[in-house]
């Protein structure tokens, strides 16, 4: 399939220095393990590879130690620059702590991408209290915490990025917590973003549609129909092609645009 894509949608294309000097926190930066010899790269690593090709300093933050390392070793592989920060956001301690620790490391942030999310529980009837709480510690109330530490020190002007997910804006899931987690992070960038304003913060979420990503392919395993969904442009997206939304997003070239949806989905939200 890779050869199939354009250069940026397989990860192919070179840096332009669209981040040159940025400093770039992404909180879950790693990439699921899997064991297929052709597992395709996650979002959260893609993200924090292509922002280090463009320049910028990446602190790669995750609660899954190695999968940081494995994603700071390929940024420095490949001649950028990156750290490594061990965190789970689903405790409120750790929000304000990475976010300190990716100060210390970096300097005031220019950047910050939160990837973290979560899916609990089975429709209304299999979603307990637990899995609700759960589902919205770690896909909203972690985000809230960060932006909330991040927010006193970032650069003027500087960018937030949230990945979401089709699934705040259409059902199909059958996972109503995860649903409705993350339709919130509209409403907390939009509040981010309003608070931001006046220092030129932006803040805006990027919402991924059918990923062929690690996780994606689990998905598609507990629940087959996935790959069978009608995507108007005919296949499943690739995690570089969330990565050039985010880095986007993240760079001057988005200098006028806050507190919006960028939906990555093939069209499938839009046209069927």
């Amino acid at each position: 399939m890779d050869s199939e894509l354009p250069d940026e949608a397989a990860g192919r294309a070179p840096g332009r220095g669209r981040l040159e000097r940025r400093r770039v926190l992404v909180i879950g930066a790693g990439t699921r393990h899997t064991d297929g010899p052709d597992a395709p790269i996650g979002n959260g690593r893609a993200i924090a590879t292509l922002a280090a090709r463009e320049g910028a300093m990446v602190a790669c933050a995750d609660r899954d130690e190695s999968a940081a390392l494995a994603t700071a070793e390929l940024i420095v592989a490949n001649g950028g620059s990156a750290e490594v920060l061990v965190s789970d956001v689903s405790r409120p301690e750790d929000c304000a702590a990475v976010v300190a620790g990716a100060e210390a490391r970096l300097g005031a942030l220019d950047g910050l991408v939160l990837n973290v999310g979560i899916g609990e529980g089975r429709r209304l009837e299999g979603t307990s209290v637990e899995d609700w709480d759960k589902t919205f510690a770690v896909n909203v109330r972690a985000h809230f915490l960060v932006c909330q530490a991040a927010m006193p020190n970032l650069v003027d002007p500087a960018s937030v990025v949230f990945i979401s997910s089709i699934a705040g804006i259409t059902p199909g899931s059958s996972l109503p917590a995860y649903d409705t987690s993350k339709a919130a992070l509209g409403g907390l960038c939009r509040n981010v973003a309003h608070e931001g304003a006046r220092r030129g913060i932006r803040a805006n979420v990027v919402a991924p549609g059918l990923m062929d990503t690690p996780i994606g392919r689990a998905a598609s395993a507990g629940r087959p129909s996935r790959n069978r969904t009608p995507v108007p442009l005919q296949r499943q997206g690739t995690a570089w092609e969330i990565a050039y939304a985010t880095v986007f997003l993240l760079s001057n070239e988005a200098s006028y645009i806050t507190g919006q949806t960028l939906v990555v989905d093939g069209g499938l939200t839009a046209l069927l």
